[in-house]
């Protein structure tokens, strides 16, 4: 009998049987996490959905790390289109990063 741990939805890779994004577990394995500690940052996942995904990403890693770098490739065209779309949000949300860097920056005062 052969499980089935990925699935594809409307283009995206999904835990077969969650809403879980493959991404997700990639991500999170390619940063360390041990597929226990995906499991508690996921709970609608069971070890062997975690494994079993891990599995699958392994099994296809060229078509998996294509499809995640067009993601990203996705997202930044979004970004970039959003901001030239609301430039002035783009600065005050800048500006006011720039204000909360400086400030947990500073020195205390006695």
């Amino acid at each position: 009998m052969t499980t089935s741990y990925v699935t594809q939805v409307d283009g995206a890779y999904r835990i077969t049987g969650t809403r879980v994004s493959l991404d997700s577990v990639v991500y999170a394995f390619l940063n360390g996490s041990s597929p226990e500690s995906i499991v508690d940052s996921f709970p609608a996942l069971t070890l062997e959905q975690v494994y079993g995904a891990i599995t699958y990403y392994l099994a296809h890693q060229a078509d998996v790390d294509a499809y995640l770098q067009q993601g990203l490739a996705d997202f930044e065209a979004l970004r970039a289109r959003l901001k030239d779309q609301n430039l002035l949000l783009h600065q005050k949300l800048l500006a006011f990063r720039q204000h909360k860097h400086a400030t947990e920056s500073a020195p205390a005062q006695p």
